[in-house]
């Protein structure tokens, strides 16, 4: 998903499930891997409730969901939304501290482009965070070139039919857009924020300043005559370098302080051109950004478990999988299939278990009248 005339991440994610070779099966199915029963983790349905619930926070059994498709944020169990969004807009990122019940989420409204994050203490008056401003001021990534630099125009014209999922230049510097995604309550009174637009992470205090933590790093790929072929592309693409943005989908923060982000990466939204996505480790303090994980069939959401293990929440490949990430920081590791859940789109751990959540097969065709789904899943 780039920025050059961009969708918000909800379509993206849209054309990415249509991309996807294998059939979608409903939502809330899921199996192991290896189908073996005696392998599968224990599965349970929660609610149904739901259309496009692309972000989850839970804690304690306590599980909020933000429904981009619905513009609202929602306890399960409870019939009346904590939020209401934009219209036409959504709500994605949401994060809550359970001690003083404070509760943050991120918001964006489609006609305008504001992008916001909202810090609600229960007794207090709400305090919105302007992400849309920042990004103006601050253009973060304004530096970073994306594409590929070429004068030559068979390149220029075939990389004008990669399948990305919106038109772009054949190379451009980081635009001016802001989607705030996935919000994480930090250890202070503060929030740490991923832009998927931006492919930024911030940090927001209590009163709504914003702070840049550190810039994403562009994806690049080296196109393949085997892609060239299949993708219908002329020859003079085979080797050229290609730089895909980032795009953030999630942040945690680790039990050894350090923030843990994923990537789609930029396009194509699908695994056209293999499993890209990643999990990076992000100093808090310095910015310092660390591939730890890669391979990734669109890394839309990552959980902490204990042990070290990051729980990955893939979109393409309809599964959640699991890494323990070696801890040389030269080392990049591999995930694991955990179990099988088509349209996954949000993954949280809490206690034994992982939440997680599945769009509705319907939304992803561009009719959003089916249901999606939240499960549980004992681990």
């Amino acid at each position: 998903m780039g920025r050059m005339h961009s969708p918000t991440i909800a379509l993206a994610l849209a054309t990415a499930a249509m991309m996807l070779a294998s059939p979608l099966a409903p939502a809330g199915a899921a199996t192991t891997e290896s189908g073996s029963p005696g392998a599968s983790p224990e599965v349970r349905v929660i609610t149904t409730d739901v259309v496009a619930p692309v972000q989850i926070a839970a804690h304690e059994g306590k599980v909020y969901v933000g429904d981009i498709a619905r513009s609202t944020l929602t306890r399960l169990g409870y019939p009346t939304p904590l939020a209401v969004g934009p219209h036409p807009g959504e709500i994605a990122g949401v994060d809550f501290k359970p001690d003083d019940f404070v509760l943050a989420y991120a918001a964006t409204d489609r006609r305008t482009g504001q992008g916001t994050v909202t810090i609600r203490r229960r007794g207090s008056s709400p305090v919105v965070a302007d992400v849309s401003r920042f990004e103006q001021e601050k253009n973060p990534d304004g530096s970073l070139f994306y594409g590929v630099h070429t004068s030559d125009p068979c390149v220029r014209d075939a990389v004008a039919k990669l399948p990305l999922p919106s038109p772009r230049p054949a190379g451009y510097y980081g635009v001016v857009k802001a989607h705030p995604y996935a919000v994480a309550a930090g250890t202070h009174n503060d929030w740490y924020v991923v832009d998927s637009a931006a492919n930024d992470l911030l940090r927001i205090d209590q009163s709504g300043n914003i702070e840049l933590v550190a810039v994403l790093p562009g994806q690049p790929y080296v196109i393949t005559r085997h892609d060239a072929e299949a993708l219908g592309l002329p020859d003079c693409l085979v080797g050229v370098r290609y730089t895909f943005e980032a795009v953030p989908t999630d942040v945690e923060v680790g039990a050894d302080g350090a923030l843990y982000v994923s990537t789609f990466p930029g396009g194509p939204e699908s695994l056209q051109l293999g499993a890209r996505g990643s999990v990076y480790r992000v100093d808090p303090v310095t910015g310092d950004t660390d591939q730890i994980i890669t391979g990734l069939g669109g890394a839309v959401n990552l959980a902490l478990g204990p042990n070290g293990r990051i729980y990955i929440a893939e979109l393409f490949s309809g599964q959640i999988s699991v890494a323990t990430p070696n801890r040389s920081r030269s080392k990049v590791s591999k995930a694991k299939p955990l179990v099988r859940l088509p349209n996954v789109a949000a993954v949280e751990f809490d206690g034994d278990s992982l939440y997680a959540s599945s769009l509705s097969p319907d939304y992803l065709k561009g009719e959003p009248t089916g249901n999606g789904s939240v499960v549980r899943i004992r681990i």
